[in-house]
């Protein structure tokens, strides 16, 4: 049962998965908390921006679902104070349909958005997706350990380094979220060649529907925003092509 503070409500569940939620209206909060337990995973939530930076230090969640309007400290601090402390995934709430929120949210760390009013469906879709990410990341680390991990990927002048997650472009090492790098990762893989929105959101997200077409398009103007606007060519009513630019090494060599 939830703790009678709408502020702070914890359900103590023995679960694997810990799930904070960092929401000030008690009735959304309330919903998100009972929803979330549903699904068998341990859920706490408070209300406000200082509290959600020392419960994400105290439970290490696996993912956080985080208001940007908070009292304290605004949601996109405490995303940007979280992510310093530890890596983990964030899903930004929003009242507004402003997609410069999304934009700066998907900046300070943020890998997926929802706007209110949102289905408890789709909020558990899109939380399930970041803790499968995760759950991905981890495995192909484990496998790194233990085996030759696959040489990084080169195109054009930008580098990704799939074993250790890391990306580069002309030498300078960009930082992206998880969702950022799996996005940019799936575009390389087939340089020069149109992805559809919805090809996209079922290989990155493991989305099987076209209802999240605009969330592709945020975090693509997240990557341009970090890597430059000339790497992501838009197809306009189809979707997105990764154009190199500048040669790699082995390129020219084959060039000549």
């Amino acid at each position: 049962m939830c703790h009678p503070d709408p502020m702070v409500t914890t359900v103590p569940r023995p679960s694997a998965t810990t799930v904070l939620v960092v929401e000030d209206e008690p009735a959304i909060a309330q919903a998100i908390v009972h929803r979330l337990t549903a699904e068998g995973w341990t859920v706490e939530a408070v209300g406000d921006g200082h509290a959600g930076v020392a419960a994400a230090a105290r439970l290490q969640p696996d993912v956080v679902v985080l208001d940007v309007m908070l009292p304290g400290i605004d949601g996109l601090e405490v995303c940007r104070q979280i992510q310093a402390e530890r890596p983990v995934p964030v899903l930004m709430l929003t009242a507004r349909d402003d997609e410069t929120d999304m934009l700066v949210g998907l900046g300070v760390g943020a890998d997926d958005y929802m706007t209110k009013p949102f289905s408890m469906r789709e909020l558990v879709a899109r939380t399930k997706v970041l803790l499968r990410r995760t759950e991905r990341a981890a495995r192909a680390a484990e496998r790194a350990t233990v085996q030759q991990p696959d040489p990084p990927l080169v195109v054009g002048d930008v580098t990704i380094d799939s074993a250790q997650r890391r990306v580069q472009r002309a030498g300078t090492e960009v930082h992206l979220t998880p969702t950022e790098f799996d996005l940019l990762l799936t575009l390389a893989s087939s340089p020069r060649t149109v992805l559809t929105r919805e090809r996209l959101l079922a290989d990155v997200w493991d989305w099987v529907d076209a209802s999240g077409t605009r969330t592709v398009d945020s975090h693509v103007k997240a990557l341009r925003r970090k890597l430059g606007p000339d790497l992501i060519r838009t197809v306009h009513g189809v979707g997105y092509a990764y154009e190199p630019v500048g040669d790699a090494p082995d390129e020219q060599a084959a060039g000549r």
